[in-house]
Protein backbone atom coordinates (compact mmCIF):
# COMPACT_ATOMS: atom_id res chain seq x y z
CA UNK A 1 0.00 0.00 0.00
CA UNK A 2 1.64 3.55 -1.47
CA UNK A 3 2.57 5.78 1.87
CA UNK A 4 1.31 9.33 1.77
CA UNK A 5 4.13 11.52 0.44
CA UNK A 6 6.07 13.39 3.38
CA UNK A 7 4.56 16.96 4.23
CA UNK A 8 7.00 19.87 4.69
CA UNK A 9 6.86 23.18 6.45
CA UNK A 10 9.37 25.72 7.83
CA UNK A 11 9.41 27.91 10.72
CA UNK A 12 10.57 31.63 10.36
CA UNK A 13 10.86 33.54 7.43
CA UNK A 14 14.52 35.16 8.18
CA UNK A 15 17.34 35.43 5.49
CA UNK A 16 18.15 31.22 6.32
CA UNK A 17 14.72 30.50 6.73
CA UNK A 18 14.36 31.97 3.02
CA UNK A 19 17.66 30.42 1.64
CA UNK A 20 16.30 26.85 2.92
CA UNK A 21 13.03 27.38 1.02
CA UNK A 22 14.52 28.12 -2.09
CA UNK A 23 16.33 24.64 -1.96
CA UNK A 24 13.33 22.92 -0.39
CA UNK A 25 10.77 24.31 -2.43
CA UNK A 26 12.99 23.23 -5.47
CA UNK A 27 13.86 19.59 -4.37
CA UNK A 28 10.24 18.69 -3.26
CA UNK A 29 9.10 19.18 -7.09
CA UNK A 30 11.56 16.37 -8.18
CA UNK A 31 11.14 14.11 -5.20
CA UNK A 32 7.55 11.98 -5.15
CA UNK A 33 8.13 11.22 -1.37
CA UNK A 34 7.56 14.33 -0.31
CA UNK A 35 4.28 16.51 -0.70
CA UNK A 36 4.58 19.31 -3.80
CA UNK A 37 3.40 21.90 -1.13
CA UNK A 38 5.46 23.84 1.09
CA UNK A 39 4.17 25.93 4.12
CA UNK A 40 6.06 28.84 5.62
CA UNK A 41 5.17 30.35 8.86
CA UNK A 42 5.90 33.52 9.56
CA UNK A 43 5.52 37.04 11.90
CA UNK A 44 3.36 39.39 10.00
CA UNK A 45 5.78 42.34 8.75
CA UNK A 46 4.26 45.39 6.76
CA UNK A 47 7.05 46.10 4.23
CA UNK A 48 6.23 49.00 2.17
CA UNK A 49 2.67 48.81 3.26
CA UNK A 50 2.28 45.30 1.86
CA UNK A 51 1.81 42.53 4.16
CA UNK A 52 4.99 40.49 3.58
CA UNK A 53 3.07 37.57 3.30
CA UNK A 54 1.31 39.06 0.36
CA UNK A 55 4.38 40.09 -0.94
CA UNK A 56 5.79 36.13 -0.86
CA UNK A 57 3.01 34.24 -1.97
CA UNK A 58 2.27 36.76 -4.92
CA UNK A 59 5.68 38.03 -5.94
CA UNK A 60 7.57 34.31 -4.41
CA UNK A 61 10.43 37.03 -2.77
CA UNK A 62 11.27 37.75 0.51
CA UNK A 63 11.87 41.11 -0.24
CA UNK A 64 13.04 42.67 3.46
CA UNK A 65 15.39 38.99 4.37
CA UNK A 66 16.59 37.64 1.17
CA UNK A 67 16.28 40.41 -1.41
CA UNK A 68 17.14 39.46 -5.13
CA UNK A 69 15.84 35.66 -5.15
CA UNK A 70 12.95 34.52 -6.27
CA UNK A 71 11.54 31.68 -4.01
CA UNK A 72 9.63 28.54 -5.69
CA UNK A 73 5.65 29.07 -6.42
CA UNK A 74 5.26 26.21 -4.59
CA UNK A 75 6.12 27.73 -0.90
CA UNK A 76 2.99 28.98 0.60
CA UNK A 77 2.49 31.18 3.82
CA UNK A 78 0.82 30.86 7.43
CA UNK A 79 1.02 32.84 10.14
CA UNK A 80 2.87 31.63 13.48
CA UNK A 81 5.11 32.04 16.51
CA UNK A 82 8.76 31.41 16.27
CA UNK A 83 10.55 29.96 18.57
CA UNK A 84 21.31 26.72 27.53
CA UNK A 85 18.58 23.77 27.29
CA UNK A 86 18.92 23.19 24.03
CA UNK A 87 16.28 23.99 21.56
CA UNK A 88 16.11 21.09 20.11
CA UNK A 89 15.57 19.70 23.39
CA UNK A 90 12.65 21.91 24.17
CA UNK A 91 10.93 20.65 20.94
CA UNK A 92 11.14 17.12 21.63
CA UNK A 93 9.54 17.33 25.19
CA UNK A 94 6.40 19.67 24.14
CA UNK A 95 5.89 17.67 20.90
CA UNK A 96 7.13 14.18 21.39
CA UNK A 97 9.09 13.70 18.30
CA UNK A 98 12.52 13.32 17.26
CA UNK A 99 14.74 16.38 15.90
CA UNK A 100 17.54 16.63 13.75
CA UNK A 101 19.63 20.02 13.55
CA UNK A 102 21.77 21.03 10.92
CA UNK A 103 24.90 23.56 11.30
CA UNK A 104 27.43 24.69 8.61
CA UNK A 105 29.27 27.31 7.01
CA UNK A 106 26.39 28.37 5.11
CA UNK A 107 25.91 32.31 4.90
CA UNK A 108 21.94 32.77 3.69
CA UNK A 109 23.05 34.64 0.71
CA UNK A 110 25.39 33.08 -0.57
CA UNK A 111 23.19 29.37 -0.63
CA UNK A 112 20.36 31.28 -2.00
CA UNK A 113 22.98 32.54 -5.09
CA UNK A 114 24.23 28.35 -5.33
CA UNK A 115 27.54 29.11 -4.63
CA UNK A 116 29.05 25.86 -2.94
CA UNK A 117 29.11 24.90 0.33
CA UNK A 118 28.93 22.20 3.02
CA UNK A 119 26.77 21.85 5.58
CA UNK A 120 26.33 19.30 8.48
CA UNK A 121 22.94 17.41 9.88
CA UNK A 122 23.11 16.07 13.60
CA UNK A 123 20.86 13.22 14.05
CA UNK A 124 19.72 10.55 16.91
CA UNK A 125 18.04 8.65 14.49
CA UNK A 126 20.20 8.29 11.03
CA UNK A 127 17.40 7.12 9.33
CA UNK A 128 15.68 10.58 9.64
CA UNK A 129 19.31 12.40 9.45
CA UNK A 130 19.43 10.60 5.84
CA UNK A 131 15.85 12.05 5.01
CA UNK A 132 16.53 15.50 5.65
CA UNK A 133 19.52 14.85 3.03
CA UNK A 134 17.56 13.93 0.56
CA UNK A 135 15.09 16.98 1.11
CA UNK A 136 18.15 19.30 1.26
CA UNK A 137 21.17 18.42 -0.62
CA UNK A 138 22.06 19.44 -4.03
CA UNK A 139 24.95 19.81 -6.34
CA UNK A 140 26.37 22.92 -4.58
CA UNK A 141 24.88 22.33 -0.86
CA UNK A 142 26.33 19.12 0.70
CA UNK A 143 25.44 17.57 3.60
CA UNK A 144 27.12 15.15 5.70
CA UNK A 145 25.17 13.36 8.54
CA UNK A 146 26.54 12.36 11.54
CA UNK A 147 25.07 11.12 14.83
CA UNK A 148 26.64 13.87 17.31
CA UNK A 149 23.50 15.90 17.24
CA UNK A 150 23.83 17.54 20.11
CA UNK A 151 27.38 18.73 19.89
CA UNK A 152 26.44 20.07 16.03
CA UNK A 153 23.77 22.33 17.52
CA UNK A 154 26.05 23.48 20.48
CA UNK A 155 28.79 24.59 17.55
CA UNK A 156 26.06 26.43 16.37
CA UNK A 157 25.15 28.61 19.24
CA UNK A 158 28.97 28.80 20.68
CA UNK A 159 30.52 30.11 17.43
CA UNK A 160 28.48 33.57 17.93
CA UNK A 161 30.31 34.11 20.97
CA UNK A 162 33.52 33.43 19.15
CA UNK A 163 32.91 35.28 16.65
CA UNK A 164 31.35 38.63 19.08
CA UNK A 165 35.47 38.46 20.37
CA UNK A 166 36.78 38.60 16.60
CA UNK A 167 34.70 41.60 15.77
CA UNK A 168 35.86 42.96 18.84
CA UNK A 169 39.19 42.26 17.36
CA UNK A 170 38.86 43.86 14.21
CA UNK A 171 37.40 47.28 16.08
CA UNK A 172 40.58 47.56 17.90
CA UNK A 173 42.20 47.04 14.22
CA UNK A 174 44.41 43.88 15.68
CA UNK A 175 45.08 42.51 12.48
CA UNK A 176 44.90 38.94 11.67
CA UNK A 177 47.45 36.66 13.72
CA UNK A 178 45.08 37.78 16.26
CA UNK A 179 41.96 37.26 14.74
CA UNK A 180 43.41 33.84 14.38
CA UNK A 181 44.73 33.53 17.95
CA UNK A 182 40.65 34.03 19.13
CA UNK A 183 39.48 31.59 16.29
CA UNK A 184 41.43 28.66 17.84
CA UNK A 185 41.35 29.63 21.17
CA UNK A 186 37.30 29.71 20.23
CA UNK A 187 37.62 26.09 18.80
CA UNK A 188 39.27 25.29 22.59
CA UNK A 189 36.59 26.48 24.64
CA UNK A 190 33.85 25.19 22.13
CA UNK A 191 35.25 21.71 22.63
CA UNK A 192 35.73 22.03 25.96
CA UNK A 193 32.17 23.38 27.07
CA UNK A 194 31.01 20.55 24.91
CA UNK A 195 32.33 17.79 26.96
CA UNK A 196 31.58 19.08 29.94
CA UNK A 197 27.81 19.73 29.29
CA UNK A 198 26.75 17.46 26.05
CA UNK A 199 24.58 14.24 28.08
CA UNK A 200 25.86 11.86 24.97
CA UNK A 201 29.73 11.27 23.76
CA UNK A 202 31.37 13.94 21.96
CA UNK A 203 33.55 13.40 19.32
CA UNK A 204 35.99 15.95 18.71
CA UNK A 205 35.73 14.80 15.16
CA UNK A 206 32.68 16.61 14.88
CA UNK A 207 34.38 19.52 15.31
CA UNK A 208 36.14 19.08 12.17
CA UNK A 209 32.98 19.01 9.93
CA UNK A 210 31.63 21.40 8.80
CA UNK A 211 29.30 22.30 11.51
CA UNK A 212 32.48 23.36 13.35
CA UNK A 213 35.72 24.68 12.12
CA UNK A 214 34.29 25.62 9.03
CA UNK A 215 31.29 27.60 10.59
CA UNK A 216 33.44 29.10 12.55
CA UNK A 217 35.98 30.48 10.43
CA UNK A 218 32.67 31.80 8.17
CA UNK A 219 31.03 33.78 10.99
CA UNK A 220 34.29 34.79 12.28
CA UNK A 221 34.94 36.62 8.77
CA UNK A 222 31.59 37.53 7.32
CA UNK A 223 28.81 36.79 10.08
CA UNK A 224 26.65 39.67 11.38
CA UNK A 225 27.66 39.07 14.89
CA UNK A 226 31.35 39.63 13.89
CA UNK A 227 30.20 42.95 11.77
CA UNK A 228 28.13 44.17 15.26
CA UNK A 229 30.90 43.66 17.21
CA UNK A 230 33.40 45.34 15.00
CA UNK A 231 30.76 48.45 15.26
CA UNK A 232 30.49 48.32 19.02
CA UNK A 233 33.94 48.42 19.76
CA UNK A 234 34.30 51.28 16.78
CA UNK A 235 31.62 53.34 17.71
CA UNK A 236 31.02 53.04 21.47
CA UNK A 237 27.23 52.49 21.16
CA UNK A 238 25.39 49.81 22.96
CA UNK A 239 24.95 46.19 21.21
CA UNK A 240 21.20 47.11 21.27
CA UNK A 241 21.29 50.10 19.35
CA UNK A 242 23.27 48.37 16.75
CA UNK A 243 21.37 45.96 16.22
CA UNK A 244 18.22 48.17 15.62
CA UNK A 245 20.67 50.38 13.14
CA UNK A 246 22.61 47.64 11.37
CA UNK A 247 20.42 44.07 11.23
CA UNK A 248 17.03 45.44 9.19
CA UNK A 249 14.85 43.29 12.00
CA UNK A 250 17.46 40.70 12.62
CA UNK A 251 18.58 39.22 15.49
CA UNK A 252 22.16 39.03 17.25
CA UNK A 253 22.82 35.68 18.72
CA UNK A 254 26.10 35.98 19.82
CA UNK A 255 26.00 38.26 23.32
CA UNK A 256 22.34 36.76 24.07
CA UNK A 257 24.29 33.22 23.87
CA UNK A 258 27.32 34.68 26.15
CA UNK A 259 24.99 35.60 28.69
CA UNK A 260 23.35 32.39 29.19
CA UNK A 261 26.84 30.83 28.90
CA UNK A 262 27.89 33.12 31.10
CA UNK A 263 25.47 32.14 33.78
CA UNK A 264 25.63 28.32 33.29
CA UNK A 265 29.61 28.58 33.99
CA UNK A 266 28.99 30.88 36.63
CA UNK A 267 26.97 28.22 38.58
CA UNK A 268 29.28 25.64 38.18
CA UNK A 269 32.64 27.86 39.01
CA UNK A 270 34.23 27.24 35.71
CA UNK A 271 34.04 30.99 34.49
CA UNK A 272 38.23 30.84 35.21
CA UNK A 273 38.65 27.89 32.76
CA UNK A 274 36.77 29.85 30.05
CA UNK A 275 38.19 32.94 29.38
CA UNK A 276 36.98 33.92 26.09
CA UNK A 277 33.51 33.41 26.40
CA UNK A 278 33.82 35.07 29.73
CA UNK A 279 35.32 38.22 29.04
CA UNK A 280 32.62 38.78 25.71
CA UNK A 281 29.97 38.51 27.84
CA UNK A 282 31.76 41.42 30.39
CA UNK A 283 32.34 43.23 27.52
CA UNK A 284 28.93 43.31 26.09
CA UNK A 285 27.07 43.57 29.33
CA UNK A 286 29.37 45.03 31.89
CA UNK A 287 30.80 47.97 30.98
CA UNK A 288 34.58 46.01 30.29
CA UNK A 289 37.10 47.79 27.90
CA UNK A 290 37.40 45.99 24.30
CA UNK A 291 40.76 45.77 25.20
CA UNK A 292 40.04 43.32 27.73
CA UNK A 293 39.60 40.92 24.65
CA UNK A 294 43.73 41.41 24.34
CA UNK A 295 44.08 41.10 28.19
CA UNK A 296 42.04 37.58 27.50
CA UNK A 297 44.60 36.34 24.66
CA UNK A 298 47.35 37.16 26.53
CA UNK A 299 46.51 35.29 30.02
CA UNK A 300 44.87 32.15 28.48
CA UNK A 301 45.21 28.86 30.59
CA UNK A 302 46.32 27.70 27.06
CA UNK A 303 49.43 29.59 27.10
CA UNK A 304 50.10 29.52 31.06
Amino acid sequence: MATSPLKVCIVGSGNWGSAVAKIIGNNVKKLQKFASTVNMWVFEEMVDGRKLTDIINNDHENVKYLPGHKLPDNVGIDEGPEGLKLISDIIREKMGIDISVLMGANIANEVAAEKFCETTIGSKVMENGLLFKELLQTPNFRITVVQDADTVELCGALKNIVAVGAGFCDGLHCGDNTKAAVIRLGLMEMIAFAKIFCKGQVSTATFLESCGVADLITTCYGGRNRRVAEAFARTGKTIEELEKEMLNGQKLQGPLTSAEVYRILKQKGLLDKFPLFTAVYQICYEGKPVQEMLSCLQSHPEHL
